[in-house]
């Protein structure tokens, strides 16, 4: 299967036999949609939801790496966000339509709340849960530690083309670059940087004219289940063959307020 492809939006093909995959997450619509086509292929499917890190520690961490300006910026784009996303709520509703997912999660599914993944009772959890597979998306970042201790293969779901889009909003910084060719998601092996374990599937989409960067995510998300679906078979099968990719390698961050702002009214890309 070749990396940049995925299986047909709408397949369901028969449930293969295999073990327990552990979802780690800190959930949301986007992880959501995700989880639930998971649990429509794989028979044995658990939740491992974090508590969401407070603003506070996120400014702090965030500040020693790029500043309090930045840093103040970048919180002042998130705030913005979370208000944007109720303009965008009929392209939402549009985009989990066309691809036949949905962002409520299934009832059936069990959900184990933990406080963070790296946390010494979170690695007792999920050892005593013996996953064949763990699949990471909209989680903290796994300390070395943590890595460590997992005997089973990691993947991370990541909405951005890696590795020139690493980190976040990558499908926002795609559009802003004038890359819409590396507008997409990414399913990769991980390791101990950001985003930078071995590239197993790719995908990739169009965004439209009613798109922002509050429904990019949904998008990427929604467009590629069929890509993390295929990694999780061939990790439960022993099939997993990473393929290098000869790119620029760069992490992003949330835009900065003012950088946002500037996009949208000089460009219209909001």
């Amino acid at each position: 299967m070749d990396i940049t492809s995925q299986p047909n939006a709408g397949q369901t093909p028969a449930k293969p036999a295999g073990g327990r995959i552990v979802v780690i997450t800190a959930g949301g619509d986007n992880p959501n949609v995700m989880i639930n086509a998971l649990a429509a292929h794989f028979d044995d499917v658990v939740v491992l939801q974090e508590q969401p890190e407070s603003k506070a520690v996120f400014v702090k961490r965030r500040a020693r790496k790029l500043g309090w300006i930045t840093a103040s910026g970048q919180l002042a784009t998130m705030i913005v966000s979370r208000f944007g996303k109720h303009f965008t709520r009929r392209r939402a509703v549009e985009i989990l339509r066309e691809y036949g997912v949905s962002a409520a999660l299934d009832p059936a599914l069990p959900v184990h709340r933990i406080g963070s993944i790296n946390d010494p009772e979170s690695h007792v959890r999920l050892k005593a849960l013996q996953p064949a597979v763990v699949f990471l998306i909209s989680c903290r970042m796994l300390k070395a530690e943590t890595l460590a201790s997992i005997a089973c293969p990691v993947l991370n779901f990541h909405a951005g083309i890696n590795p020139q889009y690493r980190g976040l909003m990558g499908g926002y910084w795609a559009v802003v670059s004038r890359d819409s060719e590396n507008f997409g998601a990414t399913v990769h092996l991980v390791d101990e940087g950001v985003d930078t374990g071995g590239i197993l599937y790719q995908s990739r989409q169009v965004p439209g004219r009613a798109d922002t960067m509050h429904t990019y995510p949904l998008l990427q998300t929604a467009a590629s289940t069929g890509i993390a679906v295929k990694a999780v078979e061939d990790a439960l099968t022993g099939r997993l063959r990473p393929v290098d990719v000869m790119a620029p390698s760069r992490q992003w961050y949330h835009p900065p307020i003012w950088t946002w702002l500037w996009n949208g009214l000089r460009c219209g890309i909001w």
